[in-house]
């Protein structure tokens, strides 16, 4: 099983993540930010990935250091519960509505951090989520988990339905390409022999 832990603690947050790639989407998820929680355990689902996360954080001051800190360690466990990518698919796409929203989350794990982020969500907040943080939390996923990641909101017009088809295309994505490819018998999928 593809798997990994990983602990965090600074001066802002304490932080235990753990990640299972062959799961069943399985989550206990406890951020301290309800709408964040919220769209963590859509991208779980989605993913198939079992993920519990535990987060002591500075919430007092907003959910900035929360979410991006969160984002750092799954994007760490990632990279960790991949290993050397031996046999996956390494690219995943999802094109995915969510009502009047649609949102393309494509992904390459190339070892290569980037992310291209085209989301405008209209209001500043969700419940109690600044929804500026979603592009912090999936920068820090994209670097730490050594991933091309592309998001584009091609409709939309309620900032819950964006964000929503956004990590749910996110999870999808990720999904199709850590999955094995039977064809590669384990091989590296790069022609330079290594991701």
């Amino acid at each position: 099983m593809r798997k990994a832990e990983i602990s965090r603690k600074t001066a802002e947050t304490d932080i235990t993540l753990s990640l299972n790639l062959d799961g069943t989407g399985i989550t206990e998820i406890h951020t301290g930010v309800g709408f964040f929680d919220h769209m963590l355990t859509l991208f779980a689902r989605h993913a198939r990935f079992d993920l519990t996360v535990q987060c002591a954080g500075d919430t007092e001051v907003d959910g900035h250091h929360s979410v991006e800190d969160i984002g750092i360690c799954l994007g760490q466990a990632l990279d960790r519960a991949l290993g050397d990518k031996g046999g996956i698919c390494r690219y995943g796409s999802m094109l995915l509505p969510m009502d009047e929203a649609l949102v393309l989350a494509a992904l390459d794990l190339s070892g290569r951090g980037t992310l291209r982020y085209n989301i405008q969500p209209p209001a500043e907040r969700v419940g109690d989520f600044d929804t500026e943080l979603a592009e912090e939390f999936f920068t820090a996923l994209a670097r730490e988990g050594r991933l091309t990641l592309h998001l584009r909101q091609l409709d939309g017009t309620n900032t819950h339905h964006i964000l929503e088809a956004a990590f749910k295309a996110a999870g999808r994505a990720l999904r199709a390409a850590v999955a094995i490819d039977p064809a590669l018998n384990g091989e590296i999928p790069s022609t330079k022999g290594a991701l």
